[in-house]
């Protein structure tokens, strides 16, 4: 695989003005000075790999992302470790499921080496702008694809720009959070794009969460198109339910994102004495669980929110009802410093998830 071909940026963000943003980085405000390009035509493959300044791309109106919704996209994170060393975060989880979303959305498949490469070399250029793990603040990763031929033609591009953009990152949901399980609304079914990591999913998904946000709960519970019976995630992460008996379920694949943290946290279940259990989980179990006790914790997980604890839930059946006292749970709370503190390596990578850059 060819190395990347680097062009320095002439105006560096200063020393200080990079302290600044890393002292309160919020979501996707800064970015790093870099960015990752590679392009693809058709028959002659991906080519001129490369890292140049981050700048403005200039697109034809005619591309085909614009009108035919062509994009994928992955999110991870470097941590900065109290060594001062930077660690990736099972990157090869999200280079294979950046081809299988390639692939649904009928795109040009990018090799696996090539987006962990990329991702590397920028990161590792952009060092200095990886935050320490002070309020487990990281580095946001952001690759994407869009197809970038001039084609009003119904039909897959011959031409994609992949890039790989980075941001300095604090925690994206600081607070627990209630969930609105939607009577209107449904985010894929089976057969759909419901297993891609592809912009449209959450374009559609906003309407659905301002109704959220009108009946106070922090984000949408999203049901099964045919149904509205069988959960299915959240609008921005996977949820998992803790139970009296000891088990933590969560919705199985079929038509919901195959999220890298879902995949971690079901791995760590049993070090926390929970047998996951990967299953269809209706509505009706989940609020009558919640009723009776069976259904002690709930929690929110990906790579943006890391775990995030749903305290209540709002819905047209039941109304308000709250999860056990209200609080964040004990699994939820273990889960959640278990996870982390792999990620900035104060615990024992057991399954060799992390990746020195």
């Amino acid at each position: 695989m060819p190395m990347f071909q680097v062009t320095r940026t002439a105006t560096s963000t200063s020393d200080a003005a990079r302290q600044a943003a890393l002292a309160d980085p919020g979501f996707g405000r800064y970015y790093v000075d870099h960015m990752a390009v590679v392009d693809y035509v058709a028959g002659d493959g991906w080519q001129e790999p490369r890292i140049v300044p981050m700048t403005e791309w200039a697109l034809h109106p005619a591309a085909a992302v614009m009108h035919y919704g062509q994009e994928i996209f992955e999110g991870l994170k470097a941590y900065r470790r109290d060594d001062d060393s930077i660690w990736l975060f099972r990157p090869e989880r999200n280079a294979a499921r950046f081809v299988t979303s390639a692939q649904r959305m009928g795109m040009a498949v990018l090799p696996e080496e090539l987006f962990l490469a990329s991702v590397t070399e920028l990161v590792d250029m952009e060092r200095e702008w990886v935050p320490t793990s002070e309020n487990e603040q990281s580095l946001y990763i952001r690759p994407f694809m869009i197809a970038s031929e001039p084609y009003l033609g119904v039909r897959e591009a011959n031409t994609y720009r992949y890039a790989v953009i980075a941001t300095p990152a604090g925690p994206y949901y600081s607070e627990p959070m209630k969930l609105w399980i939607t009577p209107n609304y449904t985010r894929a079914a089976p057969g759909g794009t419901g297993t891609a990591k592809c912009g449209g999913n959450y374009a559609a998904s906003l309407i659905a969460t301002q109704e959220a946000y009108a009946n106070g709960c922090g984000q949408v519970l999203w049901t099964d198109g045919a149904e509205h019976k069988w959960i299915e995630e959240c609008g921005t992460m996977n949820v998992m339910f803790v139970t009296a008996d000891g088990e933590l379920v969560t919705p199985a694949l079929g038509s919901i994102l195959a999220g890298v943290t879902r995949e971690s946290i079901l791995m760590l279940a049993a070090d926390h004495g929970l047998t996951a259990v990967e299953r269809p989980i209706s509505v009706d179990e989940l609020l009558d669980g919640l009723e009776s006790g069976q259904i002690t914790e709930v929690f929110a997980c990906g790579t943006a929110a890391v775990v995030t604890p749903i305290v209540g839930f709002n819905s047209p059946q039941r109304g308000e009802q709250v999860v056990a006292d209200g609080q964040p749970g004990p699994k939820t709370r273990e889960i959640r410093q278990h996870l982390v503190d792999i990620q900035y390596g104060r615990a024992e990578d057991k399954h060799g998830w992390t990746v020195k850059v």
